[in-house]
């Protein structure tokens, strides 16, 4: 669909359409005053011939040429006088009256005076020509100019549509890597709206390549020292002179496979949960079924690290989500509450409705955050400062994301008993 073409085919029909619905009007009106004019004519040359004296002889009368004839009627119906030229009409009564004489249609104007009864008549078929040459003589410059005005439409139309044309040429000129704005000075009202809309969408694409950008350069980084590690312990493998050395060595490879495993996991995870695509699959979620469950994925590793992991109040709660997603974030806050709690500590989890919202809440025991540092721990990669636990920095930042992209409230408080944190998410 061209926008150009269809103006100027409803502007071009409707412009012929009321050419030809007025020029009908005007052929007919012209027409009819025509007429009216023709019978006016009759009508004056027979008051002005009323006035002239007429006996039985009335040869003084001249002959009014080919196109008219006059004829003088006795007060007793005999016919006193008729032009040379003209045919025999029919006495008829006063005024406007058409008849048909020898094969063809007359108007005839007849004039009742006490002396005498005069007709003036015209052929039909001279009033007709004539009435037409007079409307043809007006419509055909109005006619004429029906083609000038739809080349006015068509350059009209074309000056109206160069804005969208410029900004065409605009973006079909830049590189692919190109998202600087477009110009949005001298746009119509119109086209203004879609251009300050296209440049927003050109913000938030390149917001989303500097998130890619800045992602994938933390990500170069994180795994550059996991992968050291990993080549020096098997060097040290490698070294190794006894069993128990070998041993030591192996262990230590092993753990550093876990997390490298673990970082790329939460990783993929993150970049699986971009804030700019669209969640996979949208359905009602069990919050509490899916507490439990991931609770009872994690407690081997709370029992291994002698933590006790507690389901301390789970009601009926249900979410509209993606269960993955929703699965990730309640993984990674009780994989971090466990991390970072001391042996011998506990953590709470506990998924209940307040006023009818969803709520989710994880406590645990350990050292806590600081306030001032509760904005940072989002972003990725940010560790605090001394806290010595394990861990790629990417767990909350995954829960925020999948919070925000369910459109849940997520707050970081200190927990309810002593130390520690309490991080609520609630929908």
């Amino acid at each position: 669909m061209s926008i150009r073409r269809k103006l100027l085919v409803a502007l071009l029909v409707a412009l012929a359409a009321t050419g030809l619905a007025a020029s009908a009007a005007t052929w007919f009106e012209v027409r009819r005053q025509a007429y009216e004019l023709f019978d006016y004519h009759l009508e004056q040359m027979a008051l002005s011939l009323g006035d002239q004296p007429l006996s039985v002889n009335v040869d003084f009368l001249p002959s009014v040429g080919h196109d008219f004839v006059i004829q003088a009627w006795n007060p007793d119906g005999m016919l006193a006088y008729i032009s040379r030229n003209g045919a025999p009409l029919p006495l008829r009564q006063p005024g406007f009256d058409t008849v048909h004489v020898l094969g063809e249609d007359w108007r005839v104007f007849t004039l009742e005076q006490p002396d005498r009864i005069l007709q003036v008549a015209a052929p039909a078929s001279l009033r007709s020509g004539r009435a037409t040459t007079m409307a043809l003589r007006i419509l055909i410059p109005i006619l004429a100019t029906i083609p000038l005005y739809g080349l006015l439409i068509w350059f009209i139309v074309g000056e109206g549509l160069r804005p969208l044309n410029r900004i065409a040429g605009a973006i079909r000129r830049r590189q692919p890597a190109s998202l600087e704005p477009l110009p949005e000075s001298r746009l119509p009202e119109e086209v203004a709206p879609m251009v300050s809309e296209l440049n927003a969408l050109l913000a938030r694409l390149r917001d989303a390549l500097e998130q890619q950008k800045r992602f994938t350069a933390d990500a170069a980084h994180e795994l550059r020292s996991p992968l050291t590690a990993l080549q020096v312990q098997l060097d040290m493998v490698e070294r190794a002179r006894s069993p128990e050395d070998r041993h030591v060595a192996l262990d230590a490879l092993r753990a550093g496979m876990k997390r490298a495993a673990r970082l790329v996991e939460q990783m993929l995870t993150m970049a699986r949960l971009e804030p700019q695509r669209e969640l996979k699959e949208i359905t009602s979620v069990s919050l509490d079924e899916l507490a439990a469950e991931v609770a009872g994925e994690l407690e081997p590793l709370a029992e291994a690290r002698r933590i006790e992991l507690r389901l301390e109040r789970l009601e009926s709660a249900r979410v509209h989500g993606d269960p993955q997603a929703l699965h990730a974030l309640i993984r990674n806050l009780l994989d971090n509450a466990i991390r970072y709690t001391p042996a011998g500590g506990a953590v709470r989890l506990s998924v209940h409705a307040d006023d009818g919202h969803p709520m989710l809440v994880v406590e645990d025991s350990g050292p806590g955050i600081p306030p001032e540092e509760r904005a940072r721990v989002f972003d990725r990669f940010y560790r605090l400062p001394g806290s010595g636990a394990e861990g790629s920095g990417l767990g909350l930042a995954i829960v925020k994301q999948v919070a925000d992209a369910h459109g849940a409230e997520l707050a970081l408080d200190d927990a309810s008993h002593g130390s520690g944190l309490r991080v609520t998410v609630k929908w």
